[in-house]
C-alpha cells in the first residue's frame, strides 16, 4: 500500500470512529451534539491520528485498538481550535473551509462544545480498549491529560497570548510552540506506540522524534501563513502578521525558516533510524507535514 493510500484510509476509519464516538444530534441536548460533530466532522488533515496509527504500527499495535487513543487525540486538538478561534482568543471566522464554530451557532455553545470534547475524549480513552493492560492504559490517560493542560497545549495558548506584540527570542517562540502545538503531536505519537509492546528506549527514541515533528508541523505553519491563500489554507491567511505575534517567519525570515524546517525534518528521520523500515510511515508522515500546502 502506497502512502496516499494509506493516509486516506487512515483518515477514512478515523473519520468513522469520531462519528461513532460523538454524541447523535437527536440526543438532548441536541444543539450542543449538533455543534460538536459541526466542529469535529468532515474536515481536517487528521496528522495526530495518522501519527497514532504510524506510531503503533512499528510495534505490531491492531488498528482497531489505536483507534480510541487516535480518536481522543484528535478530539482535544478539535476542542483546541474551537476555542482558540473564539474572539477572546484569535477571534477568526473561518476554519477547515467553513464559518468556525462560534458564528455558525454562539459563543456561549462553542465554549461548551470544547469543554464537551475534552471531556469526549477522556470518556473514550478511559473506557476499556481491548489488548490494553490497564496500567498502561492509565499512563496513557496521564500522558494526555498532561499533554493538555498547563504544562502542554493550554499553557502553549496561554504564552502565545501574552507574546502578542512582543519581540521573542528563537528560544522563547520554540518553548511556546513545544506547548501548544508539540504536546499533543508528541502525545499522538507516543499514545500509539502504547498500544504496542515499545519498550523504555523505544519511547525516548520516538520522544526524540516527536519533539522535532512538532516544531517542524509548527514552522511549515508559519511560511505557509504568509505563502498560502486563505482558499487553499480554508482559515484565514496572514492572521498571525496582523495580530502582531511572533513567528518564525518574522523572526527569522522566510529563507532561514525554510531552512530550519529543513533541519528539523532530517533531525526527526534521523531519530527513527534505530527502527529501520518498521517506520516507514512516520517517514513519510515527515515529509508529508513539510511539503502540505494546507
Amino acid at each position: 500500500m502506497n502512502f496516499s493510500t494509506w493516509m486516506s484510509a487512515i483518515q477514512q476509519r478515523t473519520e468513522l470512529a469520531l462519528d461513532g464516538a460523538l454524541p447523535a444530534p437527536a440526543l438532548a441536548p441536541g444543539r450542543l451534539h449538533e455543534a460538536m460533530r459541526y466542529a469535529v466532522l468532515g474536515g481536517g488533515k487528521r496528522v495526530r491520528p495518522l501519527l497514532c496509527h504510524a506510531a503503533g504500527s512499528i510495534f505490531g499495535a491492531d488498528s482497531d485498538t489505536i483507534d480510541a487513543p487516535a480518536i481522543a487525540v484528535e478530539l482535544i486538538h478539535a476542542y483546541s481550535l474551537v476555542h482558540d478561534d473564539l474572539p477572546c482568543m484569535d477571534d477568526d471566522v473561518l476554519r477547515r473551509g467553513k464559518p468556525t464554530c462560534h458564528v455558525e451557532f454562539d459563543e456561549a455553545t462553542a465554549l461548551l462544545v470544547g469543554d464537551a470534547l475534552q471531556t469526549q475524549a477522556f470518556q473514550i480513552l478511559s473506557s476499556r480498549i481491548p489488548g490494553i493492560a490497564p496500567a498502561r492504559q492509565l499512563d496513557m490517560l496521564h500522558l494526555l491529560a498532561l499533554a493538555s493542560g498547563s504544562r502542554g497545549m493550554a499553557g502553549g495558548q496561554a504564552i502565545d497570548l501574552a507574546a502578542v506584540g512582543q519581540q521573542l527570542t528563537i528560544g522563547e517562540l520554540e518553548f511556546m510552540h513545544i506547548h501548544k502545538t508539540g504536546a499533543l503531536i508528541r502525545a499522538a505519537v507516543l499514545l500509539g506506540a502504547h498500544c504496542g509492546e515499545a519498550m523504555p528506549d523505544a519511547l525516548e527514541n520516538l520522544g526524540r522524534f516527536a519533539n522535532r515533528i512538532g516544531l517542524l508541523f509548527q514552522v511549515v505553519d508559519d511560511i505557509l501563513d504568509i505563502e498560502a491563500s486563505t482558499a487553499t489554507l480554508g482559515k484565514t491567511a496572514g492572521k498571525d502578521a496582523a495580530r502582531n505575534k511572533p513567528t518564525y517567519v518574522n523572526i527569522l525570515g522566510v529563507t532561514e525558516a525554510k531552512a530550519m524546517a529543513s533541519k528539523l525534518r532530517q533531525d526527526a528521520h534521523d531519530a527513527l533510524a534505530p527502527f529501520g523500515e518498521a517506520a516507514l510511515r512516520l517517514h513519510e508522515l515527515t515529509d508529508f507535514i513539510v511539503e502540505r500546502t494546507f
